[in-house]
């Protein structure tokens, strides 16, 4: 079985430092607009530091990452399948 997964990839700099932030299920059709806007909602918040240095301090990049993942064997999945089918 084969399994596509799509990730938002936000990376920010920190001075010298480059700190990200991975997002899930996120929406594929973003324009770079609403994209750099939200980075900018989030480096302006200052929400997220530690010892008074910001983590997200100025967006650098933003990516959307596929990763696919093809089983060669999977017995977790075929045991949770047939307990799937006593249930039934």
């Amino acid at each position: 079985m084969t399994t596509t997964t799509k990730t938002l990839k936000l990376t920010f700099l920190n001075g010298e430092k480059k700190n990200s932030i991975t997002l899930g299920d996120a929406v594929d059709n973003l324009t770079e607009e609403q994209v750099r806007q939200a980075m900018n909602t989030i480096a302006s918040a200052n929400a997220f530091e530690k010892d008074g240095v910001a983590y997200y301090e100025t967006p650098q990049s933003a990516s959307y990452v596929e990763r696919t993942v093809s089983d060669i064997f999977n017995d977790g999945a075929n045991s949770e399948s047939a307990s799937a089918d006593k249930q039934d």
